[in-house]
């Protein structure tokens, strides 16, 4: 069965949620980066130039790899939130498929 690449994104983060292995919101992905737990950040495609701009400038001081997709209401969805603008992966596992899908077209 064929899935398209954001259902397979959204069932990774959702997998990523119920494993407690993602941190969602600006606060929780913030002190992930600085306990350097987190290893990749994923800000929602439509989030604003602000967040994208504040977030790429975090990711690459903690020199963390950075992702985007999705959007606000998708994102949150997969993790059981109304919506989110940013999110980090904690497991090396999970960021590695997530990159792995972001890069199939």
């Amino acid at each position: 069965m064929a899935h398209t690449q954001e259902e397979c994104i959204t069932n990774l983060l959702s997998m990523a949620q119920r494993a407690r292995r993602i941190v969602s919101g600006a606060f929780a992905v913030e002190q992930a980066l600085k306990g350097r737990e987190a290893v990749l950040v994923f800000v929602a495609a439509d989030a604003s130039d602000e967040t994208k701009k504040d977030y790429t400038i975090l990711a690459d001081r903690y020199k963390v790899p950075y992702l985007e997709g999705l959007d606000r209401e998708t994102l949150g969805q997969c993790l059981g939130k109304e919506y989110r603008a940013v999110a980090a992966l904690t497991d090396k596992g999970f960021a590695k498929k997530l990159r792995e899908l972001m890069k199939e077209p």
